[in-house]
């Protein structure tokens, strides 16, 4: 949380000293360095090296940049680095090493030279690494290159290309010329727009006016991998099979089950042409990209046409294949030994699990955690990409205020509190197969380079101290004064990185015992004056100031900004707070629950905590059917008011009920219906949007139904609110 001293503090460069600026400086200094990611271990002195970037990175005597064979202790990606007054020395093991080594000095670095410092650093994990998806949207091989910029000076060392998908093909394969020619462009940029025009969808021949897309040549992969390699950095390629493949069938359709253009997604198992194709890509595609690593996609499969398609049931019974789902891991297994074949290994997402695989088969989770350590334990190495948490082109900040995405909720503060091994949860050789995260990047709403950026940077610095620090260093509070420090990094890189959000999140504890609820703000902003009012009105430069803690005793409106020399700073933050009669109540649910957004257990609709901006925060409560409950006051009294709180934002399916109804009872056999209340939010309405239903009257009641009827997809409430 932040107090008054925290909001005094101030960060300039990448440390501060006092006055003293001598080359050995004997007066205590407060130094403060801004390493991202922070180091293992570090120990600053007091004291300066006055040295510019000329003399640090060229020919001095002063400099000493060692690669020492025998220091295998240092691990393949480690170093040691001093400053002090005789001068800099950082020595590794490799010259990965090394490089990482020098990444940090340069963000020490500063106009007045370097800090005293003695650090001995090494990763946490040795795959960490950032998504780009080229398909929905292509993006060239020189924002490519920027991004491989970025992530070396943050020591991220895996760039996953999703070069393929029902988008756009994008990388240039000899055998199958038409890929690129037919299959590479589209009658659209407006990935929405083009996906939901339907039978419009079309792809375009190359050279066609208007035509959106493009693709790498083979000179132009050979040259991104040579410059990740400069960078330290493995290209991984993605290759989609079998489903999320409808642009090859625009190419050569007779790979689908149809055999007819814009019939299927899916690759048709049963032909053995199916597997020429495969087998032909992948070995143009392992004579430009070295990576180890080959990742075959194996998601979100349609698997329909499968189940009527002459050719894949004729397999099945062959192979003696029960299902369709084993139809799919018949084809993944095929890839599996081709790579291996080859001196390579198969990577694929989570669902490539289904039918079992190879122990030399390594598996990305992008649905949770607990797939990825059920691969780990069956000897499996793993890759978590958690869509909760690393999803960058989740929004980062408050829908409203942010370029349209497809959904969720990951500001940077979720995101750096991802931990992929929580702690004593795994057995050291189970732990042993975790290799890293990934943060990814889908493009279907991402149209520029700005705006990539823009969703990358800089939560991805948030990825790279996940994947290099050790936990027991990792703090928000201290990550938090690092990032700020580091925007104009970032600006200065040419890049256009979120400059992080004015908004604030609280947080809230409800208390029993004490009948009350304390309510906690924190900013990505730092440093960050607060003010704050509980009436719902704009708060002011002489509104109270916030110092670590709100508490409620009945109701609240709280509304609450950060100000800056006396003016506020964007729009103030919102957080509706009741320590309501209903809280504790016991709730019985007539209708069927959902058990995948069941947020704080059966009694989350009267547990006293708020939903904020996104329905997986673990507050909102989720429903496929209509909600239909009752709650038991214990005994007759009389009610005047009970409002529920709805969300919706369409694009991942969440709706608004089409209405919300009240009844009450006095011995739970006859109910009183006490009105109905129509959504106001219209469902084609793609913003996120919130409405409160609100009934207003005096009733005698023990017994409170609620009722909400489901329009399709989900609804979601995050409390019923009782006085």
């Amino acid at each position: 949380m932040l107090t008054p001293k925290q909001t005094s503090r101030s960060m300039v460069g990448a440390f501060l000293v006092s006055s003293c600026l001598l080359l050995s400086c004997t007066q205590p200094v407060e130094t403060h360095v801004n390493v991202i990611p922070e180091p293992a271990e570090m120990t600053l002195s007091p004291g300066v090296l006055k040295i510019d970037s000329a003399t640090l990175f060229g020919e001095s005597g002063q400099v000493h940049f060692v690669v020492d064979e025998n220091a295998s202790n240092l691990g393949e990606e480690g170093y040691q680095l001093s400053v002090n007054g005789q001068g800099v020395q950082v020595k590794a093991h490799t010259e990965a090493g090394l490089y990482y080594g020098k990444q940090t000095l340069r963000q020490l670095l500063t106009s007045e030279g370097l800090p005293y410092v003695q650090i001995a650093d090494n990763p946490r994990f040795a795959y960490r690494g950032l998504h780009l998806d080229v398909s929905r949207h292509f993006f060239t091989k020189n924002e490519v290159k920027k991004i491989i910029r970025a992530m070396s000076y943050y020591k991220l060392n895996r760039l996953h290309m999703h070069l393929t998908d029902a988008a756009g093909w994008r990388i240039q394969i000899d055998k199958y010329p038409k890929l690129t020619t037919d299959a590479a462009f589209r009658t659209e940029s407006d990935w929405r727009k083009w996906w939901d025009s339907g039978t419009d969808r079309k792809y375009l021949k190359e050279g066609t006016p208007g035509a959106y897309g493009g693709y790498y040549t083979k000179e132009d992969i050979r040259e991104l991998v040579a410059y990740a390699d400069e960078h330290h950095i493995t290209i991984i390629p993605e290759i989609e099979f079998p489903g999320h493949s409808e642009e090859v069938f625009a190419a050569y359709p007779e790979l689908c089950c149809a055999g007819k253009t814009y019939t299927s997604s899916d690759f048709c198992i049963g032909n053995p042409k199916t597997f020429q194709f495969m087998e032909d890509v992948l070995n143009e595609v392992m004579e430009l990209f070295p990576s180890t690593y080959i990742h075959v996609g194996g998601d979100e499969a349609s698997k329909a046409a499968w189940k009527t398609c002459p050719k894949c049931q004729a397999l099945m019974k062959r192979e003696g294949l029960k299902n369709v789902d084993e139809l799919q891991s018949y084809m993944m297994h095929q890839a599996e030994a081709f790579l291996e074949s080859k001196g390579r290994r198969m990577i694929g997402w989570d669902e490539i699990m289904a039918g079992g695989l190879s122990p030399e088969a390594t598996v990305m989770c992008w649905r949770g955690e607990a797939a990825g350590f059920q691969a780990a334990r069956m000897g499996h190495d793993v890759i978590f990409t958690p869509g909760n948490y690393l999803y960058l082109d989740f929004y980062q900040a408050d829908p409203r205020t942010q370029p349209y995405a497809i959904g969720g909720y990951t500001p940077i503060k979720k995101v750096y509190s991802y931990n992929p091994i929580p702690k004593d949860s795994l057995a050291p050789d189970v732990a042993k197969h975790i290799l890293g995260v990934q943060g990814n990047t889908w493009t279907e709403y991402i149209t520029t380079p700005e705006h990539l950026e823009y969703m990358m940077f800089p939560r991805a610095l948030a990825v790279a101290e996940i994947g290099w620090t050790p936990q027991e260093k990792r703090s928000w509070e201290n990550f938090k004064t690092r990032v700020n420090a580091h925007i104009p990094v970032l600006q200065r890189m040419g890049l256009n990185p979120f400059t992080l959000s004015y908004e604030l999140e609280f947080a809230m504890e409800v208390d029993t015992i004490k009948h009350e609820i304390r309510v906690y703000a924190d900013a990505e902003k730092y440093p960050a004056e607060i003010r704050y009012t509980t009436d719902g009105s704009t708060p002011t430069a002489s509104s109270p100031l916030y110092e670590g803690v709100i508490v409620v005793k009945d109701s609240a409106d709280i509304r609450a900004a950060i100000f800056e020399n006396g003016t506020l700073m964007g729009e103030p933050s919102a957080k509706r707070v009741d320590y309501h009669r209903g809280i504790g109540k016991p709730i019985h649910f007539n209708s069927k629950l959902y058990a995948g957004y069941m947020a704080g257990g059966e009694g989350a609709l009267l547990d006293g905590y708020r939903g904020g901006l996104t329905y997986l925060d673990g507050r909102w409560q989720g429903y496929l059917d209509n909600l239909d409950c009752v709650i038991d006051m214990g005994e007759v009294t009389e009610i005047h008011s009970v409002s529920s709180r709805w969300m919706q934002l369409i694009g991942p399916g969440v709706y608004q009920p089409t209405e919300v109804e009240l009844l009450t009872s006095e011995d739970g056999q006859t109910f009183t219906s006490q009105g109905t209340i129509p959504t106001t939010i219209a469902q084609d309405n793609a913003d996120l949007a919130f409405q409160t239903y609100s009934f207003a009257g005096t009733w005698k009641a023990r017994y409170i139904q609620l009722k909400a009827k489901n329009p399709k997809g989900f609804i979601f409430a995050d409390e019923i609110v009782i006085w």
